[in-house]
C-alpha cells in the first residue's frame, strides 16, 4: 500500500460509515495485451517478457501479470495485468517506463500490439480467439451458479466464526466482511477456473 492508499479518516468513521463504503478493489481493471512475436525472437521476446512482470508490479494498485503463452502453431501471446483501479491502469500504460517497454519489444512483434481494458468480471467471459461471445444468459447462469451458493455459506459460515468478537459481529461490518470475502473469491479463486471449465459450454 502507498502513501496516498491511506486514509486517516477510517480510524475515527463509525461503524454505519464503514459499512456504507464501497469495496476495496471490487471494480477490479484487466488490460489485454495480445502480441504476434517473429518466429526467429521468440527467445528474445522471452527474455523481454522476464523483465516486464517485476517493472508493472511495482505500480501502484497492481494485482498482478499472467503470460498466456501461443497454442501450438501460433506466435500469439496474451499479457493480462490487473489494477485495482482504472486510474492505476491508466498510469502504468501512459507511463514512460511502459512507452521504453514497448519501444524494447517492437523489433521482436510481427504486428503492432493490441490492447484492450475490461473491468469487472467481463474480463472472465471474453471468448477465445476465434470464438463468439458468451450468450448473455449463459454468462448469467454461470454466474448466478457461483453467487448463490457464496451467498448462502459465506455469510453463514462467517457469522460463526466472527460471533465471538462483538465488534466485528455487528450487522454492518459482518456485511462488509462477507461482501468482501464473496466478491475476493468471485474474481481471483473461481471465476477464471470456471469460466475455463465451462468454456466449451460457455462459447457454444
Amino acid at each position: 500500500m502507498t502513501a496516498d492508499d491511506r486514509q486517516p479518516g477510517l480510524r475515527t468513521a463509525t461503524l454505519d460509515e464503514i459499512a456504507g463504503r464501497a469495496l476495496p478493489g471490487a471494480e477490479t481493471v484487466t488490460a489485454v495485451i495480445q502480441q504476434t512475436v517473429k518466429r526467429e525472437r521468440v527467445a528474445d521476446y522471452e527474455q523481454w517478457l522476464k523483465k516486464v512482470v517485476p517493472i508493472a508490479s511495482r505500480f501502484p494498485g497492481h494485482r498482478g501479470v499472467n503470460v498466456i503463452h501461443p497454442a501450438a502453431g501460433s506466435l500469439q501471446y496474451t499479457i493480462t495485468i490487473r489494477f485495482d483501479s482504472l486510474a492505476h491502469a491508466q498510469d502504468w500504460f501512459a507511463s514512460g517506463a511502459r512507452r521504453q517497454l514497448v519501444e524494447e519489444v517492437a523489433p521482436f512483434l510481427d504486428a503492432d500490439e493490441k490492447v484492450e481494458t475490461r473491468s469487472g468480471l467481463e474480463f472472465w467471459f471474453h471468448p477465445p480467439a476465434g470464438q463468439p461471445p458468451a450468450k448473455r444468459y449463459k454468462q448469467f447462469l454461470l454466474t448466478l451458479s457461483v453467487i448463490y451458493p457464496l451467498t448462502m455459506l459465506v455469510p453463514a459460515a462467517l457469522h460463526r466464526l466472527l460471533a465471538p468478537v462483538p465488534v466485528l459481529s455487528s450487522y454492518g461490518v459482518e456485511h462488509l466482511i462477507a461482501s468482501a470475502a464473496i466478491v475476493a473469491l468471485m474474481v481471483y479463486v473461481i471465476m477464471p477456473r470456471y469460466t475455463r471449465l465451462m468454456a466449451r459450454w460457455l462459447y457454444r
